[in-house]
């Protein structure tokens, strides 16, 4: 998708914006819209072979829920996209701008405005790690957060799915982890939208094409008091063997994962992750020490580090889910990409599932109702990962193919939703589109994420 905007709008569009945000809350500064045009696409080969896909012709950096709404509105009023944006850690391209036009860079939005009871209301901008800090100063700790703990609550609930604490809460667009949102939409004179319950659902997981998040309201739960377990195999077919066992210890563990000797091998330098063994790391209530490490011992491993205090988790929860593959991509450049994957299949077959990429490797998570995972092959062309994909279907392995941007999750309901609440279709454009319209080839058979 390629769109010029006459530069007469640009101006005109920037000249309002520098009104309501001031100088420093707009630029047209070509380093600067490089670096917001671009976002996490590098761990998808299939994206990078065909970046650049969009450059902005301006970024808005509004700081609160309410310059977010009259940023939105003078961008529907000059008739200009609009490409909403968090931190940038998204995958896959979701926060490129395609047509150009204007990034809506939330990340100054970052105001924590109520801790109470069970909940938490913050900005889009606020961090998780913020939310997650706020919460434990009031005894009480979010429900999940993702792998990417400094990501934005807004990028979070536009992009994320699920993350730490999903073994027990599920992921983000199927459970009850948000109360309440304040979205605006793309019309002229917008004001902010408060949707709760089922309504609010409807604007996850669909990367802001049918509103914007600009404040949200999600659960806190009681603080407990958790550990980082690192343990140890001589075979990853231990770690295996325990993965189902170790998710479903009492209390309800918020992650376990573990890799096989070569990938932990590329994760950063740690005691607790030896060289040459299979590495096994979660994140567990000090209640369900004991029998977790009965369940290494009993398989052949070793315990090597138990560690407290929320840094250490944290730590721990940023070598989880897609993170191994970016560090085994830093370790082996250009020649790794990866599938997300899942169910029972990753355990029972995991010789056939490593055989069908040259170089396989799985990353697997333990989760409420069947294991998850990355995994890894050597990159040759996107014929051979798409027909990856049915070997592994064949396999009676769940797949998604991460290697593309437009949204794959409650398609239909979102075209309902932005039929009303973006007529010009000004939002992210080039991400909700029609089946016709999807790049040639690119399957989406949706996995637990």
């Amino acid at each position: 998708m390629n769109y010029t905007y006459p530069q007469t709008t640009i101006d005109a569009l920037a000249g309002e914006l520098r009104g309501i945000l001031g100088e420093r809350g707009v630029t047209t500064d070509l380093a600067m819209r490089e670096k917001a045009s671009i976002d996490g696409a590098k761990l998808s080969p299939v994206i990078m072979e065909q970046l650049p896909l969009g450059l902005a012709d301006l970024v808005a950096f509004p700081a609160t829920a309410d310059e977010i709404v009259q940023a939105v509105g003078a961008a529907v009023r000059h008739g200009v996209s609009i490409t909403p944006r968090g931190k940038g850690t998204g995958n896959y391209g979701q926060a490129i701008p395609m047509p150009g036009g204007l990034v809506l860079d939330v990340s100054r939005a970052k105001g924590i405005l109520d801790v109470g009871d069970g909940y938490v209301t913050a900005e889009a901008g606020a961090t998780m790690i913020q939310l997650e800090t706020a919460a434990r100063a009031a005894g009480q700790e979010l429900l999940m957060y993702p792998s990417t703990a400094q990501s934005t609550i807004g990028g979070f609930l536009s992009g994320g799915s699920g993350g730490t604490g999903s073994i027990e809460h599920g992921v983000i667009a199927q459970g009850d982890f948000v109360i309440a949102l304040d979205v605006v939409h793309a019309v002229p004179n917008p004001e902010l939208i408060h949707v709760e319950g089922p309504e609010a659902q409807s604007y996850l997981h669909n990367y802001g094409t049918a509103g914007i998040i600009a404040r949200a309201t999600v659960k806190l739960e009681p603080l407990r008091e958790w550990r980082a377990f690192y343990a140890s195999f001589p075979a990853f077919e231990g770690a295996l063997s325990i993965i189902r066992e170790l998710g479903q210890v009492a209390p309800t563990p918020r992650l376990v994962s573990a890799d096989l000797p070569m990938l932990a091998a590329a994760l950063p330098v740690d005691a607790a992750i030896p060289a040459g063994r299979a590495s096994l790391r979660a994140i567990l209530d000090v209640a369900a020490l004991p029998a977790a490490t009965a369940l290494v011992e009993q398989a052949g491993g070793h315990v090597e580090d138990v560690r407290g205090g929320p840094q250490a988790v944290i730590k721990l929860s940023m070598i989880s889910y897609n993170h191994p593959i970016e560090w085994l991509q830093k370790a082996h450049p250009d020649t790794y990409f990866h599938v997300e994957v899942a169910g029972d299949a990753l355990i029972e077959r995991i010789d056939e599932v490593h055989a069908v990429y040259p170089g396989g490797m799985l990353h697997i998570e333990a989760q409420r109702d069947y294991p998850i995972g990355q995994l890894a092959g050597r990159y040759e062309s996107k014929a051979e990962v798409e027909a990856g994909l049915e070997r592994l279907k064949n396999l009676g392995v769940r797949v998604h193919n991460p290697h593309q941007w437009f949204v794959d999750f409650e398609v239909q309901r979102t075209k309902d939703l932005a039929a009303v609440t973006d007529p010009f279709r000004l939002l992210n454009p080039g991400k909700l589109i029609n089946d016709e319209e999807q790049p040639h080839g690119l399957m989406s058979v949706k996995a637990q994420r």
